[in-house]
């Protein structure tokens, strides 16, 4: 007759490892920081898309304003009297680095809370995001640094469309810096899959 397995028993944590322990909630007042921060970006968000709708419909102070916001310090061309083409490409690519920066900080925020502080008990809920279920600290450096990525390219791509209001070397740095992330990601990618495998043959044996 096969017996119950008895629940394993929780041993008592000392007072100074209650202690260290609780620290972790130290980390609170960040992640709620880093919400206010995300109230901040979609703020932004919205009032950069209302200037757009304005300007397109003839608002000249919007039209000011989104000239001012992407606009190149040095550029010698003249300024459109009216939204075109460049200009809106422009403000939309701002508001897509708005909305990857706003992803990358629910990463950090839901992710880091959940590896770090405290578990969220998303279990089952329809709503849980698919990345947070397999979630930790190396495989959110992952998520973070294609993020970055994705960031870096959409400001070396502003950078391109503006080529003439820079310098060559300034172009040619923005690249090399662009690359460096990159390879940075396929590092830190590179070596969670070596610890996976590890893993998995510590497992077999």
């Amino acid at each position: 007759m096969a017996h119950a397995s008895s629940p394993v028993e929780t041993r008592k944590l000392s007072p100074l490892s209650q202690f260290i322990f609780a620290s972790r909630w130290l980390q609170l007042p960040l992640y709620l920081g880093l919400i206010l921060a995300q109230c901040v970006y979609v703020y932004h968000f919205w009032y950069e898309l209302i200037d757009l709708i304005r300007a397109a419909m003839g608002d000249g102070v919007a039209l000011k304003h989104l000239l001012d916001a992407v606009s190149v310090a040095g550029a010698d061309t003249v300024r459109p009297t009216k939204l075109n083409e460049t200009t809106i490409m422009l403000v939309v690519l701002g508001l897509i680095d708005v909305v990857m920066i706003s992803n990358l900080l629910i990463m950090v925020i839901v992710g880091g809370y959940e590896t770090f502080v405290s578990r969220l008990g998303l279990q089952n809920h329809p709503d849980q995001p698919e990345w947070l279920s397999h979630v930790n600290a190396t495989v959110l450096k992952v998520k973070l640094a294609m993020a970055i990525i994705g960031i870096s390219s959409i400001h070396l791509l502003k950078t391109f469309i503006n080529a003439k209001a820079y310098e060559p070397k300034e172009l040619i740095a923005q690249t090399v810096i662009h690359i460096v992330f990159l390879l940075s990601a396929l590092a830190i990618a590179y070596c969670d899959q070596l610890m996976s495998k590890t893993q998995q043959q510590a497992q077999k044996h």
